[in-house]
């Protein structure tokens, strides 16, 4: 089974090509990132073709030109057309970044798989767009362009992979059949997330990624400033946005922390300091994160929005609750602190969770599984 994945920027990618290439089946990785970038990951330099200067030039572009994002996603799509060839046996696409390349790939009769890392762009558009207006905000919406792409190859292609029920949910609520979606839940790094002693006493949660809006940090910062509990600390860690600091100024707390940024390679300090994990975000498709957590011994809040429901036990690793419940955070935290000794066994079993569920190892197995399904399937029709 030869394997062609394509890429702009970096995703859960590499760790994906990094698995096809140890079973044999990696093709190629086409990817805008540079080749000594891609070999961190270990993947080889003959199976990588890098389109670097638009790696390049995304960089140096602001964020605010969405015009100019969407034209380096199309010329990245009409370049990896180019590089199509009728020997693929498979070609991965990301969503929004790849359609003609599809299109091509469809003609030559190859199978195509669209990679799909958050919920149904609708879905996706509509919730945060709601949540901004909740707030008086203008969501910054993807480009239209970019929008219909991702539309339209949600529906040339052959197969949909998503890494969460709750992003099955969504396509599924949006018309897409199941049939058409490949539900593998992605994986951790075993090697660089793993538990270490904690320091002190002291009762932290942490939250790790962008401190947002889409994150939900608005509802986490009111719960943990109202229950205002006694030697407790809640960390934020990430990039600040400046929509968060008007809630920072409204629930300002000396235990209330603003960690900043971390490389990967440092959070697994991070999370072995804290006491229990918590993701309140209103949308995103499998929050890398919580199976990092979960690999230093955290036990996980997480909303029904964040992909936490394919790995989180009820009751046993952690607790799902709804998006925007500040009643609901309240509770958990309130359970986390007040439970010591159930909080050290959902610790323990959050952990055993993550070191004989998630690694990415485990997650490479399921997809070339995945993969061969759908091949032989295809050649069988």
């Amino acid at each position: 089974m030869k394997v062609t994945v394509s890429v702009f920027g970096r995703f859960h990618a590499f760790n994906l090509a990094k698995q096809l290439q140890k079973h044999n089946h990696l093709h190629k990785l086409i990817s805008t990132y540079p080749n000594f970038a891609i070999n961190k990951y270990e993947i080889n330099n003959d199976l990588i073709y890098s389109i670097w200067y638009l790696e390049v030039l995304a960089r140096s572009l602001p964020r605010e030109l969405k015009s100019w994002q969407w034209r380096l996603l199309e010329q990245f799509d009409l370049e990896v057309a180019k590089y199509i060839q009728p020997d693929f046996d498979i070609f991965v696409g990301w969503s929004g970044a790849n359609l003609k390349s599809l299109q091509r790939a469809k003609e030559m009769r190859i199978t195509t798989i669209v990679e799909r890392g958050s919920s149904h762009i609708r879905y996706q558009t509509q919730i945060l767009e709601e949540e901004y207006e909740k707030w008086g905000l203008k969501f910054n919406k993807t480009h239209p362009a970019i929008y219909e792409r991702e539309l339209a190859a949600y529906q040339d292609t052959d197969m949909i992979a998503i890494p969460s029920i709750f992003v099955e949910r969504t396509f599924i609520e949006q018309g897409i059949p199941e049939s058409k979606l490949i539900h593998i839940p992605y994986g951790t790094s075993l090697e660089q997330f793993y538990q270490l002693p904690k320091k002190d006493n002291i009762f932290r949660v942490i939250h790790c990624g962008g401190i947002s809006l889409r994150k939900g940090v608005q509802y986490l910062l009111q719960a943990f400033y109202e229950l205002n509990l006694p030697d407790a600390e809640l960390w934020l860690v990430g990039s600040l946005e400046p929509e968060i600091k008007p809630f920072l100024a409204k629930y300002q707390s000396k235990n209330i922390l603003l960690k900043g940024q971390y490389p990967q390679n440092q959070l697994l300090y991070l999370y072995s300091q804290c006491s229990v994990f918590c993701l309140a975000s209103i949308e995103e498709g499998l929050a890398m994160v919580i199976p990092q957590a979960m690999a230093c011994g955290l036990p996980i809040i997480h909303t029904t929005n964040t992909g936490g429901e394919d790995m989180v036990r009820p009751g046993l690793d952690g607790f799902s609750i709804p998006i925007r419940d500040v009643d609901a955070l309240k509770e958990k935290i309130s359970f986390f602190y007040e439970n010591p000794e159930q909080t050290e066994q959902m610790s323990r079993n959050a952990l055993e969770r993550a070191q004989s569920s998630w690694s990415w190892d485990m997650y490479g197995k399921k997809i070339i599984d995945a993969y061969s399904k759908v091949l032989y399937r295809g050649i069988d029709a």
